[in-house]
């Protein structure tokens, strides 16, 4: 092996991690999301590199709109992204979501909070800032560990109903 040759591999071996980080970023980050009370599926790339994709965007809201009114609201993007990495952190990358609730309506919202003491007044989800999910594959134990781990919003846990609420607001978890 000749010197030439050596620094050359030393040199490639150097660039290698930053290629690897440079290429990641310019891949599209996609999501697959089915809702249960709609029976709606969609598969899509969010989000290529730094530059959400304002087409998907759209789909998502639609998909994530208040099933009981049909309204619509523009979603925290940092969700999509707080699910994206959720299924990264699990070990179950590409798995389906399935969707309980996403957007609430304040007229949703208030019928929900007189059958259940669980609703929120205020809640995230008016916002477009929650989501309750089930990610296929995978317990809901381990996905509320890795939304605790990842430390981007609340995390509750709801064993009776069988779902995990994700959303981007305070730092903060609950199990009810």
């Amino acid at each position: 092996m000749n010197r030439r040759y050596f620094l050359g591999l030393a040199l490639a071996a150097a660039a290698a991690p930053a290629l690897a980080r440079h290429r990641s970023k310019n891949e599209p980050r996609i999501l697959t999301l089915r809702h249960l009370h709609t029976d709606e599926s969609l598969r899509v790339a969010y989000r290529v590199g730094e530059h959400y994709q304002r087409d998907a965007l759209q789909k998502l809201n639609r998909l994530l709109r208040d099933h009981r009114t049909n309204d619509t609201t523009a979603m925290d993007p940092k969700l999509f992204d707080l699910l994206y990495d959720l299924q990264a952190r699990s070990g179950h990358p590409g798995a389906e979501f399935e969707i309980f609730s996403a957007y609430r309506s304040p007229k949703t919202n208030a019928m929900l909070r007189q059958t259940s003491r669980r609703v929120a007044k205020r809640s995230l989800h008016m916002s477009g800032k929650a989501i309750d999910i089930r990610l296929c594959g995978c317990s809901n134990r381990k996905v509320r560990e890795s939304a605790i781990a990842l430390s981007r919003g609340g995390v509750g846990y709801y064993p009776r109903s069988n779902f995990i609420h994700v959303d981007t607001g305070p730092v903060r978890s609950w199990r009810a």
